[in-house]
């Protein structure tokens, strides 16, 4: 191949491999912008079901948010919550 006709060929797969990059970024933030709103759910469903909000309450619906049900549940009823109001928060987590 001469020289002159590998410029554009690595020009072309530079553009190519940018334009992947930022069609890629927009979703990557959408993914990270709805976690904190399902762990805000669940602590507005504890909230709703007359319970203060606490570290262990946050910590809680962040395991419900990221799929970790069973340690959202038991994390939850270890600081008092009963095991219904649990199971929706974590299900409001998730």
């Amino acid at each position: 191949m001469r020289p002159s006709a590998r410029i554009p060929g690595i020009l072309a797969g530079l553009v190519l491999a940018t334009g992947g990059i930022a069609f890629a970024a927009p979703a990557a933030t959408a993914a990270t912008t709805a976690a904190p709103v399902s762990v805000q759910d669940c602590e507005q469903y504890v909230a709703q079901h007359g319970k203060k909000g606490t570290a262990g309450v946050g910590e809680a619906c962040y395991q419900g948010s990221i799929g970790n049900q069973t340690s959202c549940t038991a994390s939850l009823t270890a600081v008092g919550i009963s095991a219904n109001v649990a199971n929706g928060a974590c299900r409001a987590a998730h």
